[in-house]
C-alpha cells in the first residue's frame, strides 16, 4: 500500500495521470463506477480537483440512481460548484477541458481499472479485518462472518450488461464515429467520413489488379493525415511496400525513385504521421503474432491510428480447421477483434477466383473460399480492371458491403500504378452500370433461355 507523509493510504505511488485517467474511467465506464462506489475512498486521491470531480459523479449516481453523462457532467462543472473556492473550479474545469482533448485518455484503460479496484477492495478488506480484531475479544463470530463477507463482496464484478434504466444519459449521448479519410470524397461521403475505428474494411480483387496498391494508398492517405499507421506486409518486402509509399505520397514514379532519392527525403519532411512496415513471410505470422508486435510497438509508445494487412488469406490459423473457409473465417473474426482492442481503423485485402478476372464488377460471390470471412467486415469494395482498362489506366469499384451507409453502388476509377495514383470518378448510372459476370449455372440457364425461346419462335 502507498501512504502520504500523513500516514494517509493514497494511489500516489502510481503517479498523477493514472489518477486523471482512474477519475475519468469513473464518468466513462458505468459498469466499472459502480464497482468503485463501493470501495473507493475519494482521499486515496492525492489532488484535491479529483477529488471533487469524483465526488460529483458519485454524488449524482445516488441521487438519481443512474450514471452521469458527458453532457450532464459538463453542466455540473459549470453550474454546480458554486460551493468551492475559484482556484479549485477552475483546477476542475481545466481538467476536464484537458482530458476530454486527450484522444490517449483511455490508453491503459483495463490496467488502470485492475489497478484501482485491487488497490481499493484489499483496502476494504484491511479495514474489516481491523475491525473483525476488535470484535473477536467479543466472540462476535457471526458480526465478523457479515464483515469479511461484505467487504469481499465489495467491488466485486456485477457487469449484467447495458442496464436500461441506469444506463439511460448513455443512449442520448452523441456517438458519432471516429473515422479516418479513405482520400476519396465520395467514398468519405457514403461510409460516414471513411473507415472507423474498431472496424475492418476489406478490398477485393484478383491477382495482378492491384489490390496491395489501394491499401499503400489507403495508408498513405492517413501518413499524411498525421496518423500512425503499421502495415503488416506477408507477400512482398518490406521495402518494396515503403517505396510504394514513396512514390504513392511524392507522385514519383517507381521506376524513377532510385534517382530522385533526395527529392523524395526531402518531400518527406514534411509528413508529421508515422509509417511502421513489418515484414512476415507467408503464412508464417498468426493474429497472435500482430497482437505480439503491436504490443512491443506501444511499448516504444508507438500507438497505431491504422492497421493495415496485407493481405489476411496469407495469415497463418491459430488452429487448424477441417475446411479451409473455416479458418479463414476465423483469422478475418480475429483480425477485426484486434481493430476493436485497439481502437483502430482496420484494412486488409482478398483475392478472389477466377470468375474475377475478367469481371467489370466483382461482387462478394467471386471471393475465393469463403464468403462468410465477409461477414465480419464493416466494408467491403471490390476492385476490377479488365485488359482494356489497364491500358486506359481505369477500372471500377463497387461496394459490396457498408454497415455506415448505402452499398450496391458502381463508381469509375481512375488507377495509375507507375505511380500508385488512385481516383475514385463519377458514379455509374443505373442503366450504364455494368452486370456482374454470371456464374456458369447462370450461363447455362441464359443460353438454356435463349434457345428455348429461339426454338419457339421457329416453330409455327
Amino acid at each position: 500500500m502507498s501512504k502520504t507523509g500523513n500516514d494517509k493510504v493514497s494511489f500516489s505511488k502510481y503517479g498523477k495521470t493514472f489518477q486523471e485517467k482512474l477519475a475519468f474511467i469513473i464518468l466513462d465506464d458505468r459498469v466499472f463506477a459502480d464497482r468503485m462506489v463501493e470501495v473507493l475512498n475519494v482521499e486515496f486521491l492525492e489532488y484535491k480537483y479529483l477529488q471533487t470531480f469524483v465526488e460529483k459523479i458519485f454524488q449524482y449516481k445516488k441521487k438519481y440512481g443512474s450514471q452521469p453523462s458527458h453532457e450532464t457532467m459538463k453542466t455540473i462543472i459549470k453550474s454546480g460548484l458554486e460551493d468551492l473556492n475559484e482556484a479549485l473550479q477552475k483546477q476542475i474545469r481545466d481538467y476536464y477541458v484537458r482530458v476530454l482533448s486527450n484522444i490517449n485518455i483511455l490508453e491503459s484503460a483495463e490496467y488502470i481499472k485492475e489497478t484501482a479496484l485491487d488497490f481499493c477492495r484489499k483496502q476494504k478488506l484491511r479495514e474489516a479485518m481491523l475491525k473483525s480484531s476488535t470484535l473477536l475479544q467479543k466472540c462476535s463470530f457471526d458480526e465478523i462472518s457479515v464483515l469479511i463477507n461484505d467487504a469481499l463482496k465489495a467491488g466485486a464484478d456485477a457487469d449484467f450488461g447495458y442496464d436500461y434504466i441506469k444506463d439511460f444519459e448513455k443512449r442520448f449521448e452523441f456517438s458519432g464515429r471516429d473515422t479516418i479519410t479513405t482520400g476519396w470524397q465520395k467514398m468519405d461521403e457514403i461510409t460516414g467520413g471513411g473507415a472507423g475505428r474498431g472496424e475492418l474494411g476489406v478490398v477485393i480483387a484478383p491477382t495482378g489488379v492491384g489490390k496491395s496498391m489501394v491499401l499503400v494508398h489507403l495508408g498513405a492517405t492517413a501518413l499524411k493525415a498525421g496518423m500512425t499507421v503499421v502495415h503488416y506486409t506477408l507477400e512482398l518486402k518490406d521495402t518494396v511496400i515503403a517505396n510504394r509509399y514513396d512514390s504513392c505520397i511524392t507522385g514519383i514514379p517507381l521506376n524513377d525513385l532510385m534517382d530522385r532519392k533526395d527529392e523524395i527525403r526531402d518531400y518527406l519532411k514534411d509528413i508529421d504521421g508515422t509509417l511502421i512496415v513489418k515484414e512476415y513471410p507467408t503464412k508464417t505470422a498468426t493474429t497472435n503474432t500482430i497482437r505480439a508486435h503491436l504490443e512491443k510497438l506501444k511499448q516504444q509508445g508507438i500507438v497505431p491510428d491504422m492497421i493495415i494487412v496485407d493481405y489476411a488469406d496469407l495469415l497463418r490459423t491459430l488452429s487448424t480447421r477441417r475446411e479451409k473457409r473455416e479458418e479463414l473465417e476465423s483469422i478475418y473474426e480475429e483480425l477485426r477483434a484486434i481493430m476493436m482492442e485497439n481502437k483502430v481503423a482496420g484494412w486488409t485485402a482478398s483475392q478472389t477466383n477466377r470468375t474475377g478476372l475478367q469481371a467489370e464488377i466483382i461482387t462478394m460471390q467471386s471471393i475465393s473460399e469463403a464468403f462468410n470471412k465477409c461477414f465480419v467486415a464493416d466494408l467491403i469494395f471490390s476492385v476490377s480492371r479488365t485488359t482494356e482498362d489497364k491500358q486506359k489506366n481505369g477500372g471500377r469499384i463497387y461496394i459490396a458491403k457498408n454497415r455506415n451507409g448505402q452499398d450496391g453502388l458502381v463508381f469509375s476509377i481512375f488507377m495509375d500504378t507507375s505511380n500508385i495514383d488512385i481516383k475514385v470518378l463519377s458514379r455509374y448510372e443505373p442503366d450504364e452500370s455494368p452486370k456482374p459476370t454470371l456464374s456458369q449455372e447462370e450461363q447455362q440457364k441464359f443460353m438454356l433461355d435463349k434457345y428455348k425461346k429461339l426454338m419457339k419462335g421457329m416453330n409455327p
